[in-house]
């Protein structure tokens, strides 16, 4: 429920854009400001989500995003201004922040290893799903308003009624965060003993030696000091490099410009000639490949492995965005992309989109779940999702204004980032698959 209300809140505002760019009469640069101002509070509550867990546990930080994911639907769907919006937007993204990192966190440590990658990729699923669902919702909502998104639905404007039915799956988040035990492994580094083993025996069978398991887990953790910010520290570049290598794999996953196909795509297609509604149903079959990508991933990651996977995604999303890049080169024809270019610009989304899922959307939070050594795990992890919501921020505010200046020149930065994602990954990521967590680092 964290991955589904992470994938809904980041996109549902797909459906709104429009509508808040006609009832507060903005510009591009201003309207690109209030929907990139939730990736700040995504960053904020990243940064402080592992910090916070390692306190107070991880069930408790999930139960405090499902209340701030509630308050920020409701404000959304009946501000009083632009500002109060804007103000919205940032809460429910410090608590897409908090769910980014704990959902990973806690997953990597519940799970047993065999089965970790699998389990670890749910979050995505979770993700691309709560993506499809709200654009499934808009689409709705929309029709129900008469393709209108300032149509009147329910006493409030449609785009309203989108952004406040997030209500239902945070409340049920918060239900079903009382039904899950904590992580074993924050048991153990408050000295809580007796539930870390039966908690490990549920997840991991009764034949598993839980003393042995206990102080695996109680060695890794003694062997290194408390975790704390300063760990991270360290090497020649302020950071240790197991850091950076986090960091550099949130950067690129956001820097190939996925998430301009979630927040923007009914706009985009709308500015080269495609009908409203048909703009809206494009994104809901955009968000479907990017599910049945996500599954491709969930069945190959622990039978491939997570680097190769990184590898043909990477070539597969820079011949996608080539691709658009090319379709977006030619000019508009009574308003429209000529048929042959507008179909390929069409294909060559979802191409993107597919090899994106099948494989840096699911495998990224999967290394960031697995890759650093149990000590700074959840505040290492914190500061490479910030460093992902930033680059994802500096996407989002920037491409109303770059699709203004060259919509395909844009695409082209995307398809360079995609390219220079892959001699990244060949030189300094490591294959985390079938490792227990105490190998890494």
């Amino acid at each position: 429920m964290g991955g589904f209300l992470f994938g809904y809140d980041s996109s549902v505002i797909n459906g709104a854009v429009e509508a808040v760019r006609d009832r507060y009469d903005v510009g591009s640069a201003a309207l690109a400001q209030v929907i990139a101002v939730a990736l700040i509070g995504c960053a904020v509550g990243a940064a402080t989500a592992g910090r916070m867990a390692d306190r107070i546990g991880r069930i408790r930080c999930m139960q405090i995003a499902a209340v701030l994911f509630t308050v920020s639907a409701v404000g959304s769907a009946l501000p009083f201004a632009l500002w109060d919006l804007a103000l919205w937007r940032v809460v429910g993204g410090f608590a897409i922040g908090m769910a980014s990192v704990i959902g990973p966190a806690y997953i990597a440590e519940v799970a047993p290893p065999a089965y970790r990658g699998r389990l670890g990729s749910f979050q995505q699923a979770a993700i691309v799903v709560g993506i499809a669902v709200s654009q499934l919702v808009n689409w709705g909502l929309l029709n129900a308003a008469g393709g209108d998104q300032r149509g009147s639905l329910m006493g409030l404007e449609a785009w309203q009624v989108m952004l406040g039915v997030m209500v239902v799956p945070a409340a049920l988040y918060g239900l079903l965060s009382f039904a899950i035990p904590e992580s074993p492994r924050f048991l153990v580094s408050v000295g809580k003993y007796d539930r870390a083993r039966g908690i490990l025996t549920e997840v991991e069978g009764e034949d598993v030696d839980l003393d042995a398991r206990i102080a695996e887990i109680e060695l890794a953790m003694k062997r290194e000091d408390r975790s704390t910010f300063r760990d991270l520290l360290g090497g020649s570049f302020f950071f240790k490099p197991i850091v950076w290598i986090g960091i550099g794999l949130s950067v690129f996953q956001q820097f190939v410009g996925i998430n301009v196909a979630f927040y923007y795509s009914s706009t985009l297609w709308q500015s080269v000639g495609v009908d409203p509604t048909d703009s809206f149903f494009y994104s809901f079959t955009t968000s479907i490949i990017n599910i049945v990508g996500t599954v491709i991933a969930m069945i190959f990651v622990d039978r491939v492995g997570r680097k190769p996977l990184a590898l043909i995604g990477s070539v597969g999303m820079a011949v996608g965005l080539g691709l658009e890049a090319w379709a977006f080169s030619y000019d508009l024809v009574d308003g429209k992309l000529p048929a042959a270019q507008g179909w390929t610009a069409l294909i060559a989304a979802h191409v993107f989109v597919l090899f994106f899922a099948l494989s840096w959307g699911v495998v990224v939070w999967v290394f960031l779940g697995e890759m650093f050594p149990n000590k700074i795990r959840a505040a290492a992890l914190g500061v490479a999702a910030s460093a992902q919501w930033l680059a994802n921020w500096a996407i989002t505010a920037s491409f109303p204004s770059l699709a203004d200046w060259n919509l395909s020149a844009t695409y082209m930065i995307y398809t360079a980032f995609a390219a220079l994602s892959v001699p990244f990954v060949l030189k300094f990521v490591k294959e985390t698959k079938g490792k227990a967590l105490e190998e890494m680092g």
